[in-house]
């Protein structure tokens, strides 16, 4: 699969790119960045995917979230694609930061106008995948997952539903229930229509709850968050994995918000985390 270079730039050793290829699932161009460490000169690396939240691009984790200095310690890719399709021209599509551009929920939308564009759940998990490796001297044995907020809950429901992909899994304030939620109910009924039990499949807590598994996840969660109560939720999760044996770390880490100060803080622990799954 070709892809075009956007921009290159030397970054701990190794490379930070951003690139664009067009999509079929989408049918628009998409973009990703990515952190190439300078081990991949010798050796095919592992990849740490991040899903990024609501209103962001591939630009926001990769400015914000100073994660290149440990992942090129780790030997570490890591990939951000974008949010959603942008310019599919659908009406309204622009109209709010909770739906439509930059807000796509990594799901495969079923309901017209939606689901001739908004395939996010198969851009990440098979074409981007495709593109990565096509290019890139990264290893498809091992492959972790993580992302914030929305790409929180991308990351969960992807993790659990291709448990023998994603050797790793983490989350920073994901929406761990979004059947259960404003941001999530918004979302799924307008991707989805209205029919919940269709929601199941992109809603963690409802697959935890189901029968589905993967490794260990790490869930850091700000205890001074603004969306912890009515978006977020994280204890609803929390009960899920324990009724049903899901190896589960939540942290509570007091005094940190939504931001990607909050992120940049915990970074280096999720990276860590995923090491050690990954390197081995």
């Amino acid at each position: 699969m070709k892809i075009e270079t956007v921009s290159e730039n030397t970054c701990f050793g190794g490379r930070q790119g951003v690139y664009s290829f067009d999509s079929n699932e989408t049918k628009t161009p998409m973009r990703f960045a990515a952190f190439v460490p300078a081990q991949a000169a010798t050796k095919k690396v592992p990849v740490l995917w991040y899903l990024s939240g609501l209103t962001c691009t591939e630009e926001n984790f990769t400015v914000k979230a100073g994660a290149q200095r440990c992942a090129a310690e780790h030997g570490i890719m890591l990939v951000a694609p974008d949010t959603s399709p942008r310019g599919a021209n659908i009406e309204g599509e622009d109209d709010a930061y909770d739906f439509g551009s930059g807000a796509g929920f990594y799901v495969d939308a079923t309901e017209a106008p939606w689901s001739e564009n908004y395939r996010m759940y198969s851009h990440v998990v098979s074409e981007l995948p495709e593109a990565v490796f096509a290019n890139f001297n990264a290893n498809p044995d091992a492959q972790g997952i993580t992302g914030h907020s929305m790409g929180g809950h991308g990351a969960l429901t992807i993790a659990l539903k291709n448990p023998d992909t994603y050797k790793s899994v983490s989350a920073f304030a994901p929406i761990v229930a979004p059947s259960d939620c404003p941001w999530g109910q918004k979302a799924l009924t307008g991707y989805l229509g209205p029919d919940q039990a269709t929601w199941a499949q992109y809603d963690a807590t409802r697959l935890v709850e189901g029968g589905n598994r993967c490794n260990k996840i790490l869930i850091d969660q700000g205890g001074a968050d603004d969306f912890l109560e009515n978006q977020l939720m994280p204890e609803k999760f929390k009960a899920a994995c324990s009724s049903a044996g899901q190896p589960l770390e939540l942290r509570i880490q007091e005094g940190y918000d939504h931001s990607y100060y909050f992120i940049a803080t915990f970074i280096e622990d999720h990276i860590r985390h995923h090491a050690a799954s990954l390197s081995n």
